[in-house]
């Protein structure tokens, strides 16, 4: 009876991975959006996913120094075996010199105690305010990271569909090269075509192929990066929509730059650095000022573990509260060169924050000129494609006549293939410079 139990359990489980697998297959089989794309890979990003973590880990700090300001309590239960017990001479009125108990052998004791800092120099609320701006930082730094995220998501999206165009493309070539070859052939055998236009077109054949070989495999690691992007199945289907059609990009250099300085969460990361190098400065400042901390205890002591007095336990129980001022005023200068290393500090996240405001500048004006340069591209190609074609069509119908060549006839098919090239280069290189651009000046946009 067991064993056919066993081997029904292994077919369950043989099905369930079979039906589960038919199901992911199935699924990326689905065709994708542009919008489906992105979001998918805010989904799966594993840099989002620490971004996140580091949310959290800030959020955890920011509440741990909440707690630097609250009183600390504590307890702590002991025991004392004397080698002896300690008794005093004392001479009492009326009947001589007696020796008193004043410390048993064995003493048990418990203490409870609290402590509340009064003024650490400024120490609690400079941390405080130092964690609560880490804590401003670790979301902006997941905005941004998400904003990444899409860029990288709207590249790969362009970048499979820029390389199955440009398959198709050298398919097609491979076709009417391999369709003139075989005019040319028969030609040749008619006596009506030398054997080196015959040569010529098997050798441009032969390059096509290869053209085509190294164009489909540029597809499969576009389509890999696609996956990997998305944690994915790196060999998983892509089956994405294509977007022919295309948006002008319609404002100017000095509209990217404002919309840069308003919107780049990289400048408000970089306020907030120069604000924490500051509070670290006058954190480093602290051993300038004493430091004054209130605390109280509870004592009970006893000759047993129950500590509830005994012999030799003058008092069994008992409180006391005090205040402490503590003032470390000669260091040997380290408090000083440790204020001076954090103001060497904030000098440094001044000049970062200079940097990132010269880098987001220089970054937005390469996006733009990349952008507007793809455009105009696209408008100057796709008016030469039908040129390109119609020049094509007279010289396959010149070649028929035998006005013109096969050389002729290839130059024109080259000619095609290159102005084809161009312009889904230039389409879709205007996509991605585009999304480009929409993250140098800190817009989000799923176009």
């Amino acid at each position: 009876m067991i064993r056919p139990r066993i081997f029904s359990i292994a077919i369950c489980l043989v099905l369930t991975l079979t039906c589960s697998r038919v199901a992911s297959s199935q699924s990326f089989d689905q065709e994708m959006d542009l919008t489906q794309t992105i979001l998918a890979a805010l989904k799966a990003n594993l840099r989002l996913k620490q971004s996140q973590d580091d949310v959290d880990a800030a959020q955890a700090n920011r509440s741990a120094r909440v707690t630097d300001f609250f009183p600390t309590l504590n307890a702590r239960y002991g025991y004392i075996r004397r080698d002896q017990a300690q008794v005093q001479a004392l001479g009492i009125p009326g009947t001589g010199v007696q020796n008193v108990l004043i410390n048993p052998k064995d003493e048990y004791n418990f203490v409870t105690s609290f402590s509340q800092p009064i003024f650490t120099g400024f120490a609690l609320l400079n941390r405080y305010k130092i964690a609560d701006m880490g804590l401003d930082v670790a979301e902006l730094v997941e905005k941004f990271t998400r904003q990444d995220v899409i860029l990288d998501a709207k590249n790969a999206y362009y970048s499979v569909l820029k390389n199955q165009k440009l398959v198709d493309v050298a398919r097609d070539q491979v076709k009417q090269i391999a369709s003139q070859k075989e005019v040319s052939e028969n030609m040749y055998q008619v006596g009506m075509s030398p054997l080196n236009d015959l040569l010529q077109d098997q050798v441009r054949l032969a390059n096509a192929k290869q053209r085509l070989i190294t164009a489909q495999n540029n597809l499969e690691i576009t389509k890999s990066q696609f996956n990997t992007l998305l944690i994915r199945p790196v060999n998983a289907p892509v089956v994405i929509r294509d977007i022919l059609d295309y948006t002008p990009f319609e404002y100017d250099i000095d509209y990217c730059l404002a919309q840069a300085e308003d919107n780049r969460l990289e400048i408000e990361v970089a306020d907030l650095e120069v604000e924490i190098a500051e509070k670290d400065y006058n954190l480093s400042k602290q051993n300038y000022y004493p430091s004054v901390d209130l605390t109280g205890t509870w004592t009970r002591r006893g000759t047993d573990w129950d500590v509830d007095g005994g012999e030799g336990i003058g008092d069994k129980e008992f409180w006391d509260i005090r205040a402490t001022a503590t003032w470390d005023f000669w260091e040997w200068g380290r408090t000083a060169y440790g204020v001076r290393e954090k103001l060497s500090r904030l000098s440094q996240a001044k000049h970062r924050r200079k940097e990132t405001l010269v880098n987001i500048d220089l970054e937005v004006k390469e996006a733009y000129l990349r952008t507007i340069e793809s455009e105009k591209n696209i408008i100057t190609v796709e008016k030469a494609i039908e040129q390109a074609k119609e020049n094509l069509r007279i010289t396959e119908e010149r070649f028929r006549e035998q006005v013109s060549t096969s050389t002729d006839v290839l130059v024109a098919q080259a000619l095609l293939t290159d102005t084809e090239t161009n312009y889904f280069n230039a389409l879709y290189d205007f996509k991605i410079a585009k999304a480009v651009l929409y993250r140098a000046i800190g817009v989000d946009n799923y176009e």
